[in-house]
């Protein structure tokens, strides 16, 4: 398992550099001037034009690339050109809200959309299956951002039980975590219940009810057990959707998180932040689809066997 999870770590270092790559490309090649950004639109260009010189933004591109690579490998991510402060300490104070939003909707999700996944399973065609897959083709259709708005209209300002901007305190995280909870909800009904239809027809489970073994007791120790490993899965790519796609619900509901700070990198041509934050997003999915596969070898122990062979 060890030698497994080093080789994980290992592939990660080349999608990291990749990702790197293109993000530094990409803000090379668009119009602006951090220089000019830093210094606004009436300076004169002799103080642009030093302040260049300073930030080595007259350097050749692949020069500055190497630079910020090596410095990157060292754990220097350099300063934001808006803030003047350090990348890992900006992302640091701003991914705190983002990870909170994230977590409560994903734990949302998976207390509503596993159970009711699992009840619609063995309801099969009665009404609550038809009301289950219903609602889960509702919230699928349902954008987060609209959501959103619509929990800010009753919520704030019909009820006045929730704030609706800031992240002042937990109360500030109940609205953006059920507006993000929605579509993965619905993919975790209509995951669960897949699988656990699959699971229920096969011989196993038939011979358990053959013996008489209670129906809770075949739907928690064997049917729930081997469907959990397409389950996880949609779950660890969901967690990692959420993680970096917490944009548009961020600025719906004016928390300063991660995705906002992407957004303004972006717009002030911030490449040092925007490079690290991007690297940031990807290295913490690229850990939690490591961290699945781990709990596969929990969940099912010949993944672990077939592991142990391969590597």
């Amino acid at each position: 398992m060890l030698r497994f999870t080093g080789k994980r770590f290992l592939m990660m270092l080349p999608i990291l550099l990749s990702i790197s790559f293109i993000i530094f490309s990409i803000m090379e090649f668009t119009p602006g001037d951090p220089a000019r950004t830093m210094l606004g639109d009436y300076a004169p260009q002799e103080a642009v034009d030093a302040l260049r010189e300073e930030m080595g933004l007259n350097d050749p591109f692949i020069v500055r690339y190497i630079n910020y690579v090596s410095d990157a490998v060292r754990g220097d991510f350099g300063e934001s050109y808006r803030t003047g402060r350090s990348c890992v300490s900006e992302i640091a104070k701003r991914f705190s809200s983002t990870l909170k939003i994230a977590t409560y909707a994903m734990i949302i999700s998976m207390i509503i959309g596993i159970p009711v996944g699992i009840i619609s399973a063995i309801k099969q065609y009665s009404g609550i299956d038809v009301i289950a897959i219903m609602s889960s083709l509702l919230l699928t259709s349902i954008p987060p951002f609209w959501l959103g708005l619509m929990l800010i209209m009753l919520f704030t300002l019909t009820l006045h039980w929730l704030p609706s901007v800031g992240s002042t305190s937990w109360k500030s995280f109940i609205m953006p975590s059920i507006a993000m909870a929605a579509a993965q909800m619905a993919t975790l009904i209509r995951m669960t219940r897949s699988t656990m239809l699959e699971v229920i027809r096969q011989d196993y489970i038939r011979t358990a009810k053959s013996k008489g073994a209670s129906e809770g007791w075949i739907i928690l120790k064997h049917s729930l057990r081997n469907a959990l490993m397409p389950i996880i899965t949609v779950i660890g790519i969901d967690f990692g959707n959420l993680l970096g796609g917490a944009l548009i619900i961020e600025n719906v509901f004016g928390i300063s998180g991660l995705g906002t700070l992407m957004v303004t990198s972006v717009k002030s041509k911030d490449t040092p932040m925007l490079v690290a934050s991007v690297m940031f997003a990807a290295l913490l999915s690229s850990l939690v689809n490591l961290l699945v596969d781990i709990l596969y070898t929990y969940i099912d122990p010949r993944v672990k066997t077939q592991l142990i062979k391969t590597h």
